[in-house]
């Protein structure tokens, strides 16, 4: 039952390779009302980022397009014929289910089965009105099925997170065991989204246009799948991200993650092993889709939402030479157990309550907002995206390297970056860990100086990296005649993987970037947001800080 929405890996395309760059934002209001107006808003906002997103050679087939609200508890209670439990004792999800009727039969038994073993009842399943007719051949061709899933806790007891935390074990284990992707099913947020263009999203989903359909906070995004394929589940939003830019360091984040599952432990996720939610970072999902996977942990495992965000995108601490020490103690003792996610990105977030955006530590992607006098807050790619007259804005500003823009609907206020840092950074005794747990290369005593026989000075070039080249190019010509060393940048020898010669270990790797959209970084040019630095020793429980 796998989306056929994008190849196979084949030839030189891997699905592991998925990276995107794209037009987003979010509206919210600060009263804490919800309406449809502003849910009306957010899909003029998405209109208006039309140009960020894509279409193929066929213009009714987009990229992706989608909006994440909070639960509309009214609208859902007048659309289905079965109960439900007080707001928040209920989690929802739209299925992307197979299009064949006997397999979608199938699919749904099996996802009721699970979710009776995570302690789970199946209140109900909702057909979602959509408009197919809108779409072009490809997204046609592969569109799913779409139900709506009500779940609630069977014993009653579950709501809200923890809810939501159970709403993930049957997740996880719909889309490994059935082959069912859930573009999110949550007790606190819905997602619409699909292989559309933002102007077939309301209109497709016919849900969206229903007054009944209110929130106080919409996020909405426009993909441009940079060298990529478009595909239904890889739309964005996620369930709590939507993200413009590329992660570069992806394969390496995750690779971590794989090798962190075996120790990763909580009682937060019931009874069973956390093995059947495994594996953590679907193989074949984009970057931003595993970022939105990793950050889902961390933040159902037990962090807010602020908080697992910071440590998957820091800010340039530590060349930072004002920083405050708790603040850098923060991120020290974070860097030592989640490497940061880096690329050029703005990525906006959502938990329902809180909804806010944080700029990756270069700068590399616009982020602007406003604030009006009524309390509405909007924040997207770029300026003009909603038309508001001047005379109501009250604040206005740009994200900056390494900040975070956030709102919280519930304390009815924008919380500043210095105070959502200087808050996590007091939670716990980081300075006092790092001092006990950590140690630095330069504190470890002296050993005694030996010098060595000229015999070994073969293994010893051979230790630090001589190369034939070097010592023939260079080295002799000065120790033969005391000439300068001279060499060129070019070079027209083979990649090492072909070459008929040994070559270095470090040959063999380059750096990985998007060149279509954002520059190459190195440690020189950009001292003060990079980093050389790295721990070694064994890892510890993520989920639990210590």
């Amino acid at each position: 039952m796998r989306s056929a929405s994008h190849p196979v890996a084949q030839g030189m395309y891997d699905p592991r390779n998925e990276h995107d760059a794209c037009g987003v934002g979010f509206v919210a209001t600060l009263t804490g009302e919800a309406s449809h107006e502003l849910v009306d808003q957010a899909l003029t906002v998405l209109r208006n980022l039309e140009h960020r997103g894509a279409t193929g050679s066929d213009p009714d087939t987009g990229d992706g397009a989608g909006i994440l609200i909070q639960i509309p508890d009214a609208f859902l209670r007048d659309s289905v014929p079965f109960v439900l439990p007080a707001a928040g004792g209920y989690a929802v999800g739209i299925a992307f289910l197979p299009a064949d009727a006997a397999e979608t039969a199938e699919a749904v038994a099996r996802i009721e089965a699970v979710a009776a073993d995570e302690g789970l009842s199946v209140l109900g399943w909702r057909e979602v009105p959509t408009a197919p007719g809108l779409l072009g051949a490809a997204a046609r061709e592969t569109m799913p099925a779409f139900r709506q899933l009500f779940v609630a806790d069977a014993a009653g007891e579950k709501t809200g997170l923890a809810l939501d935390r159970a709403a993930f074990a049957l997740r996880k284990r719909a889309e490994r065991e059935v082959g069912v992707y859930f573009p999110s099913l949550s007790a606190r947020t819905i997602v619409y989204k699909g292989m559309l263009t933002t102007g077939q999203l309301e209109p497709f989903f016919p849900d969206l246009s229903d007054r009944r359909l209110a929130s106080a906070i919409a996020l909405v995004h426009s993909r441009f799948s940079t060298n990529t394929f478009p595909s239904w589940p890889l739309a964005h939003p996620y369930r709590f991200v939507a993200h413009n830019g590329e992660i570069n360091t992806v394969r390496g984040n995750r690779n971590w993650m794989r090798a962190r599952e075996s120790q990763l432990a909580s009682d937060l996720f019931g009874a069973g092993d956390l093995e059947r939610i495994f594996p953590i970072c679907t193989p074949d999902a984009s970057d931003s889709a595993t970022f939105d996977e990793v950050l889902e942990l961390l933040h159902l495992g037990g962090r807010s939402l602020p908080h697992a965000v910071l440590m998957m995108v820091p800010e340039a601490w530590e060349n930072h030479a004002s920083m405050d020490p708790a603040r850098r103690a923060f991120y020290q003792y974070h860097s030592t157990i989640m490497e940061p996610w880096d690329g050029p990105a703005c990525v906006t977030f959502t938990d329902g309550v809180q909804v806010g955006a944080v700029l990756d530590r270069n700068g590399l992607r616009p982020g602007r907002y406003w604030v009006t006098d009524d309390g509405l807050v909007v924040l997207s790619s770029e300026v003009g995206v909603l038309d508001i007259d001047p005379a109501r804005v009250v604040r206005k500003g740009r994200l900056q390297p390494g900040r975070m823009f956030l709102v919280d609907t519930a304390e009815h206020r924008i919380i500043e970056d210095d105070e959502i840092k200087d808050r996590l950074a007091a939670e716990h005794p980081y300075a006092e860990w790092l001092e006990a747990g950590l140690i630095e290369l330069a504190d470890l005593p002296d050993r005694e100086h030996v010098v060595h026989t000229h015999a070994s000075v073969t293994r010893r070039q051979q230790t630090f990296g001589y190369t034939e080249e070097e010592l023939r190019v260079l080295l002799a010509p000065m120790a033969g005649s005391g000439a300068e060393p001279i060499g060129s940048m070019g070079t027209d020898t083979p990649i090492a993987a072909l070459s008929d010669r040994p070559r270095l270990i470090f040959d063999y790797f380059t750096q990985l970037f998007a060149q279509v959209t954002n520059p190459p970084l190195d440690a020189i040019r950009e001292e003060l947001v990079t980093s050389l630095h790295s721990s070694l020793g064994p890892q510890a429980n993520l989920l639990e800080p210590t």
